[in-house]
């Protein structure tokens, strides 16, 4: 994984609604204050717990090491598995780069 993906930090996006419903978690976009229902999107176990560690910034690397270590695969498919995952949700607007918070005296 090239480093600089792997160090990226992501975060859920603010446009969408997430409910976990029948043990699955779906998420809805939200555009101009409205449920996109024509694009819902369902995540299995991994992708659930890849958005519950998206509650805060985490990079790439650390949803690796967390995918790795609760499902008990090697690093190299997590990081490879997540990477990917990651991308889709980036491409559909599910994730994103968190913006910087100012700080005082900036």
């Amino acid at each position: 994984m090239a480093t600089m993906l792997r160090d990226e930090v992501l975060v859920r996006s603010e446009s969408v609604v997430a409910r976990v419903v029948a043990g699955e978690t779906l998420i809805v976009p939200v555009r101009a204050k409205v449920g996109d229902l024509a694009s819902i999107y369902s995540f299995n176990g991994t992708g659930t717990l890849i958005w519950k560690l998206l509650a805060s910034p985490k990079s790439v690397a650390e949803l690796a090491a967390a995918v790795a270590q609760e499902y008990e695969v090697e690093l190299t498919q997590a990081e490879n598995d997540v990477t990917s995952f990651v991308n889709e949700m980036k491409a559909v607007g599910l994730v994103e780069v968190p913006s910087p918070v100012a700080m005082a005296g900036d």
